[in-house]
């Protein structure tokens, strides 16, 4: 099976938070750095810098997490960058 990722992007100043799901982590971060969708979530408040992300075997798997996070509390996305990633370093470039 394809190895899938959910992510969690933010922007500059940590304000808003963005989960989302795909196969091709690298590739996908690239589209929300390129503006790839004028009209996105992502692009309107300028979300570019991944601070969390998980890997599953499946994309069953991952769209499964996805939902668990979009259905959580705001408090419970930053308790788990916190846990990984306390100084919400940018990961991207752990991932290229």
């Amino acid at each position: 099976m394809k190895t899938s990722y959910i992510y969690i992007l933010t922007n500059k100043n940590n304000t808003t938070l963005y989960v989302g799901v795909t196969s091709d982590l690298s590739t996908r971060i690239l589209q929300h750095r390129s503006k790839q969708n004028p009209h996105s979530f992502s692009t309107k408040y300028n979300l570019y810098k991944l601070v969390y992300f998980e890997e599953f075997q499946s994309i069953v798997q991952a769209i499964a997490r996805e939902k668990q996070l979009k259905a959580g509390s705001r408090k419970k996305k930053i308790a788990l960058i916190n846990q990984l990633n306390p100084d919400w370093l940018d990961l991207y470039e752990n991932i290229k």
